[in-house]
């Protein structure tokens, strides 16, 4: 997985200014993921951090479609006693967190409106697929730390799909990156034939674009 970051972010950075043009913004959006999934006894929020690409397309005035790909989109939550046994992982003789995580390849299709100040607000839905999930164990004994995973993929719908809202503002007058958040609540079961356990998530994240400054520059000293 680390090297399929490793790729996005090159890749972006060849092609980036090539992506970009007026009518289209390319770039990367990063950022911290707090999640939670209902229906389990901890309501204790997991934070993540999220990695992915992003397209801002001008449909019409101030109306946009945002869309992209996250690559590393990591929901899940914190567990205690009872959460363990729902889903029948091991307990360690010595005390520790336990944590649940479900890392997906997410698609948002955002309706996006910028307002004149650069302010925006965007809502669409979201789908999801997950390629790997597990329960984790931190512990630090005799000064080690241990991390203990347990993978369960087979308890876990694969697909996710849900409503994404958010908003934020596009700094330099419009011209640089984003910052902003966006809330995600699924629509689906997490966990199959179980029902009332879904994702959801608020992520705080900022939008790099990659290639406009370039762009800018050579414009510059072409005039």
């Amino acid at each position: 997985m680390g090297s399929a970051l490793q790729s996005q972010i090159l890749i972006s950075l060849i092609f980036g200014d090539k992506l970009n043009n007026p009518g289209i913004e390319f770039g990367l959006e990063g950022g911290i993921t707090l999640s939670s999934v209902s229906g389990f006894n901890s309501n204790k929020m997991l934070p993540a951090f999220g990695l992915g690409f992003y397209f801002d397309i001008k449909l019409k005035n101030q109306l946009y479609l945002n869309t992209g790909l996250y690559v590393k989109s990591t929901y899940g939550v914190k567990l205690d006693t009872t959460d363990l046994n729902i889903l029948n992982a091991k307990i360690e003789p010595n005390p520790g967190d336990y944590r649940l995580k479900l890392n997906y390849f997410s698609i948002p299709i955002l309706l996006r409106y910028r307002f004149k100040n650069h302010m925006y607000f965007e809502l669409g839905p979201q789908a999801g697929l997950m390629y790997k999930s597990y329960v984790e164990y931190n512990d630090k004994i005799d000064d080690k730390d241990i991390r203990v995973r347990t993978y369960n993929r087979e308890l876990f719908n694969k697909i996710d799909v849900g409503a994404t809202a958010g908003m934020g503002i596009v700094l330099q007058k419009g011209t640089g990156m984003t910052i902003g958040v966006k809330y995600y609540y699924g629509f689906t079961n997490v966990l199959k034939d179980v029902s009332g356990t879904k994702n959801s998530s608020l992520f705080i994240k900022c939008n790099i674009p990659i290639g406009r400054g370039k762009k800018k520059k050579d414009k510059e000293v072409n005039d």
